[in-house]
């Protein structure tokens, strides 16, 4: 990409248009770059082709493509214009509202995002290479652009390494932050390794938890690669409605969609299920759908038919952490809010986001936001951090 002029820069509605060997050397090129399976070509896709997320939904494809003259893809952005703010994770409701009683139409927005999925991951997707600085550049340049023709309000990245979140305040973006809790590996071969790290009264709770949590002869199952069935998807496709229609009154997520990806994505794909002897024969009552990362475990839904004491806690939070100490993983994920993983071993870390305002009184007010938002998030995070149940130096209990 020496002669930035030959490059052509294009909006495409449909995963199905880009070839998915090309999207997937941006997104997920190897090296020391984390694979990242809600980055790929067959996830996205699967959002798409199965009617989760579409134009219908308020996620209309809007992705964007830097391409090279010979046609290959120097550099791909997730990208949808959407009208409302549901399935983001990072909550500008009150600016929506703000905005639009001061006489603004804050929608349609564009939002660069994984729909439905609050993790931390590239968005600005360059190819490896000499021009990979060259081509976040003008994927930036180019956001702020298709902003600006579609006349739309703002453009948010949302769950940004803090790389990107750094290079895109540089250049204007307004910086804001939030807290999720992840699970550090340091080191251990089995989850009772992970148990000698806690305080002596912590690891005695948990312990006690992972007991109550199998009472009633449940069983836990790891499910993944070619053991998924239409009828685990059946299952679990149920558990996700429940909690769905309780939490947000209807769910995000496709049946088809289930299906799709565990087609297309069998070996990045584990779900965690329970099951108990019932009247018909073994019954599954709960579950936890992951996603497997070259170097994470990223706990995404979970769901249940039937309550039993800290079953939530066994199958979303202990049994990943014994997952990925099984495959030697670095990290894991657990998704959204969720101050009680603290005590589970799940650490509070910063999350990070950048927006585009075009309105010019309206970024004032935002940017004063985010500045004090900024240092209460920091706080939050210092004080949670004060009680992890992690052993303290010369503990030897």
């Amino acid at each position: 990409m020496g002669d930035a002029e030959q490059v052509v820069m294009k909006v495409v509605p449909r995963m199905a248009d880009i070839p998915a060997a090309a999207w997937d050397a941006c997104a997920n090129p190897g090296g020391d770059v984390p694979d990242i399976p809600f980055l790929s070509h067959a996830f996205l896709s699967a959002l798409e082709e199965s009617g989760s997320a579409t134009a219908r939904t308020g996620w209309s494809p809007h992705h964007l493509i830097l391409e090279e003259p010979d046609g290959s893809l120097a550099g791909v952005v997730p990208m949808y214009m959407k009208n409302h703010s549901q399935g983001e994770y990072v909550f500008d409701y009150g600016w929506a509202d703000a905005f639009e009683r001061a006489g603004g139409n804050y929608y349609p927005k564009l939002q660069v995002s994984v729909p439905f999925t609050p993790a931390t991951s590239r968005r600005i997707l360059a190819r490896p290479g000499p021009f990979k600085e060259q081509t976040e550049d003008q994927l930036t340049a180019g956001m702020i652009e298709l902003a600006r023709q579609l006349e739309v309000s703002s453009v948010h990245l949302t769950f940004l390494p803090e790389s990107q979140w750094q290079r895109l305040g540089e250049v204007g973006f307004l910086q804001r932050t939030d807290q999720q809790f992840h699970w550090l590996n340091n080191g251990y071969e089995t989850f009772d390794d992970f148990l000698t790290d806690l305080a002596s009264r912590k690891r005695k709770n948990l312990r006690k938890e992972r007991e109550r949590a199998l009472e009633n002869d449940i069983e836990i199952e790891w499910v993944t690669g070619s053991d998924l069935t239409e009828a685990h998807w059946d299952a679990f496709f149920e558990f996700y409605n429940d909690t769905g229609m309780r939490k947000w009154g209807s769910p995000y997520l496709t049946r088809e969609f289930f299906s799709m990806v565990g087609e297309t994505m069998a070996d990045e794909t584990l779900l965690i299920m329970a099951k108990r002897p019932s009247d018909q024969g073994d019954r599954y009552v709960a579950g936890a759908l992951n996603f497997i990362g070259s170097d994470t475990l990223f706990g995404r839904n979970w769901g249940c038919i039937e309550d039993h004491p800290f079953l939530h806690f066994e199958v979303c939070y202990y049994q990943a952490i014994d997952f990925a100490i099984s495959r030697g993983l670095k990290k894991v994920e657990a998704g959204a809010q969720g101050a009680h993983k603290l005590a589970r071993g799940y650490l509070p870390t910063h999350t990070y986001s950048a927006h585009y305002i075009a309105n010019p009184s309206f970024r004032e007010a935002v940017e004063r936001y985010l500045e004090q938002e900024r240092h209460h998030v920091d706080h939050d995070i210092a004080a949670l951090s004060k009680h992890a149940p992690f052993r303290q130096t010369g503990d030897k209990n």
